[in-house]
């Protein structure tokens, strides 16, 4: 990612999370620059031409930190990424977010193929705490047996599965992570380990 892709790293979130996604929530270009200054060589953007179609972005914390499973903001810092440590050890990813008209071509795949390299080159291992925004209207009790049940194949949701399928493991599940109705406000904690 460059200077150059902000505007269209910013447009691509909105088209990928849609209302009732807060867009609250959604990178700004002083997020974006953030990022670039204190991790340059994880933020990655997929285009056809000039034109954003994928983004990636992530940062770096220690595992101590990492080990305290907090809310979004409190592990990696708001959008500055004020927990960013140059000394971390451990990759956690932030978002991916791919355009409407480019999924289903293996753009997610790709982006964590690409976090798995540098992961080898420069971590102990990868981490994040992803979205899972079909348990809202999964009828399911709890998202612990929701996790579970996806994780076991007898449930498929958008975000969760297809990671899975890349190979993370599912670690833990997150209450309270971040104001995100559509997964109970929850999330998946994964890793994926060299």
């Amino acid at each position: 990612m460059e200077p150059k892709h902000f505007e269209g790293v910013i447009g691509l979130q909105r088209l990928a999370f849609p209302a009732p996604f807060d867009e609250l929530l959604l990178w700004r270009e002083d997020h974006l620059r953030a990022h670039l200054d204190k991790l340059p060589t994880a933020q990655w953007v997929a285009l056809d031409g000039d034109k954003v179609v994928g983004s990636c972005s992530n940062t770096q914390i220690t595992q101590e930190h990492y080990d305290n499973h907090l809310s979004w903001d409190e592990t990696v810092g708001g959008y500055s990424l004020d927990t960013f440590d140059p000394y971390g050890k451990v990759l956690y990813g932030l978002d991916i977010s791919v355009h409407p008209d480019y999924r289903r071509m293996g753009m997610g795949r790709a982006f964590y193929t690409q976090r798995k390299i540098i992961t080898q080159q420069m971590f102990d291992f990868y981490a994040t705490a992803c979205r899972i925004p079909d348990y809202q209207t999964s009828g399911c009790p709890d998202v612990e047996t929701y996790c579970e049940e996806v994780k076991f194949g007898q449930r498929i949701d958008r975000t969760l599965s297809p990671l899975l399928r890349y190979g993370l493991s599912l670690v833990d599940v997150l209450t309270n992570y971040m104001n995100d109705p559509e997964s109970g406000n929850a999330a998946a904690l994964l890793e994926w380990r060299p």
